[in-house]
């Protein structure tokens, strides 16, 4: 038998926004393998192994993937959101890359709807211009990188979306980055905070940097900031398309 990896995202969350495309290749698959509370989205059936594991073993999980699919098992690699947005398809390439003995097992990556896209929609279309995502996590590169990123990109008048801004083990930083904003950006520039987006919890806050506080973002939350254009118009917030 002829295995194959198909890497594929489930959304933000909301089970319709998962595609039509995700929901066929899971159904086909022997074994699925992810993070624990992506795995758990994925319905049990005979026939169908699941193996959940920790947050930060991307590489072995990828590694894993590849030895069951070079023995036949045709495997999907899950993801929230897009599979190739901070996720597990660059995983996976990475460690093909470092393993050659993989070359040859048919690879092919599902996009997802990503929780930044959904934060846009359900706030407006403060992403209607340029943009930029920034992952604020130090978690695989330095705190120093990120700073550097979000003063460059302020400057340059992106729109923004930050992934994974606050959490218990790094409560400073967020902060931290509020104050580069402001520092570069000014205290008017709106910033959206969307928890749960598509969640049946899902809320939503559009405040000014200056109103913005630390604590309005954890890791359930996805930050919009707009660029110089953006603005308000009744409950929406977006960025017109028209130059700059």
């Amino acid at each position: 038998m002829s295995g194959w990896i198909s890497i594929v995202g489930l959304g933000p969350g909301r089970e319709s926004l998962v595609t039509p495309e995700v929901r066929d290749v899971v159904a086909q698959a022997t074994d699925v393998i992810g993070y624990i509370p992506y795995v758990k989205r994925i319905e049990p059936r005979e026939g169908l192994n699941l193996h959940a594991t920790d947050n930060r073993v991307e590489i072995d999980r990828a590694t894993h993937a590849l030895q069951l699919a070079k023995s036949g098992a045709r495997v999907v690699v899950v993801s929230s959101g897009d599979p190739g947005v901070f996720a597990m398809a660059s995983a996976v390439f990475e460690a093909l890359e470092a393993q050659p003995e993989f070359e040859g097992v048919e690879i092919t990556v599902q996009p997802g709807i990503t929780a930044m896209l959904a934060a846009a929609a359900a706030a407006g279309a403060p992403l209607g211009h340029d943009f930029c995502a920034i992952n604020l996590s130090d978690n695989l590169k330095p705190w120093s990188v990120i700073e550097h990123r979000l003063r460059m990109a302020s400057r340059a008048d992106f729109a923004m979306a930050f992934y994974n801004p606050r959490s218990k083990s790094r409560p400073h930083q967020f902060g931290e980055a509020l104050e580069i904003l402001r520092s570069e950006c000014g205290p008017d520039r709106l910033i959206t905070f969307a928890r749960n987006v598509s969640h049946p919890d899902q809320r939503l806050n559009t405040v000014t940097l200056g109103e913005a506080t630390e604590d309005m973002a954890d890791m359930r939350t996805v930050v919009l900031v707009g660029n110089s254009a953006t603005r308000r118009v009744g409950p929406y917030v977006y960025t017109p398309r028209s130059a700059l």
